[in-house]
């Protein structure tokens, strides 16, 4: 568990954003690239990672794939939710914005922490990641992440329904893909977008669809708001898209998973989850 707080200006119940990084990536990579510790210093919340020991997985990937590992109270699921315990009673964290993101294997876990705590959580965001139920073990994530996982019987809602049946509402979530992502094959966002639309009953044709110069956005609002949204980014790889200045290469940024693009994934998320500027 990876913290960082701010020195000044905190506020007396700040918000919580949990991160959770890719495959060999290290929290410290992660952050150098995307900045997030920067944009705590500058908005006032408090960042938690949590971080894979290579002990549990040789590439340092959440195993996201294991049922053991996302079973609610069990396994890696368990650690990170005692860990946002843990950040929630010592930095006095206000619990109605406690919001959650990873990337890659990141984000496969990341559906599962709120397919499992789903009212832990003000907003999510699940980037380069797979649906919750898209694989058993190994052999079979792999498959699925080159090919695009299979739906399984009953339709995409169903994994996520068997753990949390007796929720009717669910935090905002937002999916980001890369176009030319060639280690998540994209079809995997589409089950994933399928996945949370089943579990809240939209429908898919329901939604409106935008060209952005950097991509393509697709949007499912109910009356109380945003529901689902689907960022797909022009010219993006696997990884995380951030703007800048000058980067022409994901390795420009100091983490070969924190890409340049048009769009700012940390900074778009943080308007999303209203996480403003300080005011001084």
């Amino acid at each position: 568990m990876k913290t960082f707080v701010p020195a000044a200006r905190l506020p007396k119940r700040p918000a919580l954003v949990v991160v959770l990084h890719g495959c060999r990536q290290t929290p410290e990579s992660l952050d150098g690239a995307a900045g997030f510790s920067r944009l705590a210093k500058e908005r006032g919340f408090v960042l938690l990672y949590p971080e894979q020991r290579s002990a549990n997985n040789s590439q340092r990937c959440f195993n996201w794939f294991r049922p053991s590992a996302v079973a609610r109270d069990r396994g890696e699921l368990l650690s990170i939710r005692q860990m946002i315990e843990y950040a929630c009673e010592k930095h006095r964290i206000d619990r109605s914005r406690i919001f959650v993101t990873g990337l890659s294997a990141g984000g496969a876990m990341t559906a599962a922490l709120v397919a499992n705590y789903p009212k832990l959580f003000a907003g999510a965001a699940i980037i380069a990641g797979m649906p919750l139920g898209a694989a058993r073990d190994a052999m079979s994530a792999l498959r699925a992440m080159k090919s695009g996982a299979t739906p399984p019987p009953g339709g995409w809602g169903r994994p996520v329904r068997e753990i949390s049946s007796e929720i009717k509402q669910w935090p905002p979530i937002t999916i980001w893909h890369g176009m030319d992502d060639r280690t998540v094959n994209p079809t995997n966002a589409l089950a994933s977008i399928a996945q949370w639309l089943e579990v809240q009953g939209i429908a898919e044709s329901s939604g409106r669809a935008e060209e952005k110069p950097w991509g393509r956005l697709q949007s499912w609002r109910a009356a109380d708001g945003l529901k689902l949204a689907f960022y797909s980014v022009r010219k993006l790889g696997h990884g995380l898209p951030i703007k800048m200045r000058e980067a022409t290469t994901p390795m420009r940024s100091g983490d070969p998973y924190v890409i340049a693009a048009e769009i700012s994934a940390p900074a778009e998320l943080l308007r999303l989850w209203g996480l403003k500027r300080l005011s001084f």
